[in-house]
């Protein structure tokens, strides 16, 4: 078995296991771009062009996955995103 085929199933076995789950964050009519974007930044850690990446992408698609990882991971920052009134779920 090659390392890519290891990789490949090691991936598809934490899928499997239910591991890996999303935060997606959904448009909205209320939040200003800056808004979004620091919010982004502070809860999600993401970078400032990764944040802007994200804003944009709800805006105009209407959804974007904004961070992946474990439910223990995940439910704070759902609860955090919440508490700043955007629109997000763990999927």
């Amino acid at each position: 078995m090659s390392i890519k085929e290891k990789e490949k199933k090691k991936y598809s076995l934490d899928k499997k296991n239910g591991d890996e789950h999303q935060i997606i964050l959904y448009n909205d009519d209320f939040n200003t771009f800056d808004h979004v974007i620091e919010t982004l930044i502070n809860v999600c850690d993401h970078t400032p062009l990764q944040a802007e990446q994200c804003t944009l992408l709800v805006h105009y698609k209407g959804k974007c996955s904004v961070k992946s990882g474990t439910l223990i991971d995940l439910k704070p920052r759902l609860k955090r995103l919440i508490d700043a009134n955007l629109s997000a779920e763990i999927l």
